[in-house]
């Protein structure tokens, strides 16, 4: 079972249906979460939302909790929580992308994707990751092609996945494909 949290987002139904195409779903509020059924759940996602990580201690309470016992998965702000938590710096970037299509590429950090596949994904983000970040076992394996902000990220020894962008957006067009490869990782 997958238990994706929501942070307050519109996008958050259209990531449990992409989700629940691979495993049963259960969706809470960050701040209504059912800790039974978190407890019973294999993966656990966090979901896009407006504002910044730091305002959403909950979250970073169970990223916490569950970080090394459960497979991670965050889109666009759970993204961005999962790197604050590690400690990151989450930064305001020049340009607001909201709705917006890039192409993307994956490096050869990845275990997942292949070396240099390329993506167009959608993006709804204003804020980005400061860089450089250097964490163990946390590696930066997709960029936008044109701005080289961070869009994925891959921790495999402890199951930990995160895309800035939102693979379940119509702007992205493997995105079936990119959450399946997540949760077979």
């Amino acid at each position: 079972m997958i238990y994706i949290i929501d942070h307050n987002d519109s996008f958050t139904f259209n990531v449990v249906h992409q989700f629940s195409r691979f495993d049963k779903v259960v969706c809470d509020n960050y701040d209504k979460i059912n800790y039974n059924t978190l407890e019973k759940a294999s993966s656990l996602v966090f979901s896009p939302g407006p504002g910044n990580p730091k305002d959403y201690p909950r979250t970073s309470k169970i990223y916490k909790k569950y970080k090394r016992k459960k497979k991670i998965i965050g889109i666009c702000l759970g993204f961005q929580q999962i790197l604050f938590n590690e400690g990151a710096r989450i930064i305001e970037q020049k340009n607001i992308y909201h709705g917006f299509q890039s192409k993307i590429k994956v490096n050869n950090k990845s275990k997942i994707f292949d070396d240099n596949s390329e993506f167009k994904v959608g993006r709804y983000h204003s804020l980005k990751l400061k860089e450089p970040f250097k964490k163990n076992s946390f590696d930066i394996t997709m960029r936008c092609k044109i701005t080289n902000v961070a869009m994925a990220f891959e921790n495999n020894l402890d199951k930990i996945y995160g895309f800035q962008f939102h693979p379940e957006s119509f702007l992205t067009l493997n995105g079936n494909f990119l959450i399946k490869k997540i949760l077979s990782a």
